[in-house]
C-alpha cells in the first residue's frame, strides 16, 4: 500500500496533453485556450466618453467661461464631430468618441440649459471639474495594442469570452475535451428508473461520476457491467481503446466478486498501484495501457468514489487540457482552518468531509460534517469539500490549518 503523495505522483506521471482543436468562439465557452490572445488595438481604442453630457475644452472653462453654445450632438457609434469651436460645446452620449480638440465632459447633472431667441441651446456649467480629462476614458488607459490579455492555459469563462470577442477572436485554438468512460459495476445495482428490491440499490455512482467529469471539462459516457468476468473481458477492451480514461466504481477490493484488478491486467493495463494509505478509498487501483486509456478503478462506496474522483481524477482531467499538461492554476487544495478538534488514530491520510465558510478575519473555516462512513452518500449534501489530514499525526486541534479540496 502506497502513500497519498506517491499515488498523486504516479497519477500525474500519466498526464499527457490531449491536443488542440479550432472552434468558433461561441462554442468554446468553458474550454482551455491553447494560444495566446493579444489586444488587436488599444483598450479603449479611442478617448471614450464616460458620461452623458457636454464635451468642451477644459482650459476655456478654467479661464472663466461658464456658458457654452451647443453646436452639435453626437451619439455612441457616430463618427466624431469635426472642427468644434474651442469656446463651444458638443452634446455627447456615453460611449461616443471624444471629438478632437475637446478634452473634458460635464455630466447633465452638473449643467443647466437654456434656449435663446434663435432657437440655439446653451449649457451653463455649475461646478468646475477637478481636471482636464474628467469623465473621459482615455485611449489605451486599460491595455495597449499587442498586450497579452488571455495567455494559453486560460479557461474561457464569461469575462474571457467577452474579451476574446472584443479583440475579434472569432475562432480560437482550445484543448480537446478528454473522453471519459464511466463504468459502474455490481449485480446489486438497478437502473435509476426501476424500483429496487430490498437487496438492491439504484445506479447512482456512475451518474455522479459522469456529472463530475462534465464539470471538469470532459466528455463522459456511462456504462454498467455486472460482476461477471466474461462480460468484463468482452466489454472493457472497446473502452480501453476508445477513451482517454476509464473510471470504474466497484469491484476492486478483496471480495470474491472483485474481478477487476486481475482482468484489467489480462487486458494489457499495467498496474501502477493497488491500495493507498487513505480513508476513505483505500482499495483504489490505478493503471495505464500502452497506447490506450488510463484506468482509475475506484472503490464502490459512494463517498469513496466521490472523494477519489476529486482528489485524483479531476486533477488528471484538468492537467491534460493544459497546453503543457501542467496542473491548472487554482485547481488544487486551498488552506482552511479547523473549527473542531479531530482525532484520527490510524497513521494514514484522512479525507474529512467539511462545510466551509469565511471567518471574521477572512480565513476559510472548515467544520467537520457528520458522516456515517463511506456509504453515507447523504453526507455529501451538507459538505463543501474535504480536508486532507496528513498521516504524521493522530490529533488535530482547533485552529490547525489544513488543505481542503473543494467540490462546491
Amino acid at each position: 500500500m502506497i502513500s497519498v503523495a506517491e499515488a498523486t505522483r504516479l497519477v500525474a506521471a500519466t498526464v499527457r496533453p490531449l491536443g488542440t482543436e479550432l472552434l468558433s468562439l461561441p462554442l468554446a465557452a468553458g474550454r482551455i485556450l491553447h494560444e495566446d490572445l493579444r489586444a488587436d488595438r488599444d483598450f479603449p481604442p479611442f478617448n471614450r466618453v464616460a458620461m452623458d453630457g457636454i464635451a468642451l475644452r477644459y482650459d476655456t472653462l478654467a479661464a472663466g467661461q461658464q456658458e457654452f453654445l451647443i453646436t452639435a450632438t453626437q451619439f455612441a457609434g457616430q463618427p466624431p464631430v469635426t472642427g468644434p469651436s474651442p469656446t463651444a460645446a458638443v452634446e455627447i452620449m456615453t460611449g461616443a468618441m471624444l471629438p478632437e480638440g475637446l478634452d473634458t465632459v460635464i455630466r447633465y447633472e452638473d449643467l443647466t440649459f437654456r434656449t435663446d431667441e434663435a432657437g440655439q441651446r446653451h449649457a451653463t456649467v455649475q461646478a468646475l471639474p477637478p481636471r482636464a480629462g474628467h469623465n473621459v476614458h482615455q485611449r489605451a488607459s486599460d491595455r495597449r495594442q499587442g498586450d497579452l490579455l488571455l495567455p494559453a492555459g486560460t479557461r474561457l469563462e464569461p469575462a474571457e469570452m467577452a474579451v476574446a470577442a472584443t479583440i475579434g477572436a472569432a475562432t480560437v485554438a482550445v484543448a480537446r475535451r478528454p473522453r471519459l468512460a464511466v463504468v459502474g459495476t455490481g449485480d446489486e445495482l438497478v437502473p435509476i428508473s426501476e424500483q429496487p428490491a430490498a437487496h438492491q440499490i439504484r445506479r447512482s455512482n456512475a451518474l455522479m461520476l459522469q456529472a463530475a467529469a462534465w464539470q471538469a471539462g470532459a466528455e463522459a459516457d456511462s456504462f454498467h457491467f455486472d460482476d461477471d468476468p466474461a462480460v468484463l473481458r468482452q466489454e472493457l477492451p472497446a473502452l480501453l481503446a476508445g477513451y482517454d480514461a476509464v473510471v470504474l466504481s466497484g469491484g476492486v477490493s478483496m471480495g470474491k466478486a472483485d474481478f477487476l484488478p486481475e482482468i484489467l491486467q489480462e487486458l494489457g493495463v499495467e498496474q501502477r498501484f493497488h491500495g493507498v494509505a487513505q480513508r476513505p478509498g483505500k482499495p483504489f487501483w490505478f493503471g495505464a495501457r500502452t497506447g490506450g486509456a488510463v484506468v482509475f478503478a475506484l472503490p464502490g462506496n459512494p463517498v469513496s468514489t466521490f472523494v477519489n474522483f476529486y482528489r485524483y481524477v479531476q486533477p488528471w482531467l484538468q492537467a491534460g487540457q493544459q497546453p503543457s499538461g501542467a496542473a491548472v492554476t487554482g485547481s488544487g487544495p486551498v488552506p482552511a482552518v479547523l473549527t473542531q478538534p479531530i482525532e484520527f488514530k490510524p497513521l494514514m491520510t484522512h479525507f474529512l468531509l467539511v462545510s466551509l465558510e469565511a471567518g471574521p478575519d477572512g480565513r476559510l473555516l472548515a467544520t467537520p460534517e457528520r458522516a456515517g462512513g463511506s456509504g453515507d452518500m447523504a453526507s455529501l449534501l451538507t459538505s463543501s469539500g474535504f480536508l486532507e489530514l496528513p498521516p504524521e499525526s493522530t490529533h488535530f486541534p482547533v485552529g490547525t490549518v489544513l488543505p481542503v479540496w473543494r467540490f462546491r
